[in-house]
């Protein structure tokens, strides 16, 4: 296993300007010792799997409260995908209704994390998902 540190893109797609639990999760992520990469507000998902490609992550935190996540976080999978970055992560943090879970996990999203989980769970997830072969 290598020294390198596992690298987290964190997003905010979309017209959502609530970046609070974004920046919360950034920090949590750093403190465990990961580098993490915060594109800031109001990203297309071509501006993040373009910031994902070119910091070359091993995860992407998507933080989305707009309701967009049906159509957002496909699309980013996708572009993700399409640069042959077939083993990133993406995880998706914030308001998705139960029903849409199980829909945005069969087109790629590794995880959910909902409102009132914990920063530690996420930190877990990460470390125990991704492949830290630097």
């Amino acid at each position: 296993m290598s020294d390198r540190k596992i690298r987290v893109l964190v997003a905010k797609p979309g017209l959502d300007g609530h970046d609070r639990g974004a920046k919360v999760i950034a920090r949590a992520l750093r403190d465990a010792g990961m580098e993490v990469i915060y594109t800031g507000l109001r990203q297309t998902p071509e501006m993040i799997a373009a910031a994902a490609l070119q910091e070359d992550v091993d995860a992407v935190g998507i933080s989305i409260l707009s309701g967009a996540h049906n159509t957002l976080c496909p699309r980013i999978v996708e572009l993700l995908r399409k640069n042959g970055m077939d083993d990133t992560l993406v995880l998706v943090g914030g308001i998705v209704p139960d029903d849409d879970i199980g829909k945005l996990k069969e087109q790629g999203v590794s995880e959910i994390f909902l409102p009132g989980s914990s920063t530690e769970d996420i930190v877990k997830f990460i470390n125990a998902n991704v492949r830290n072969e630097g």
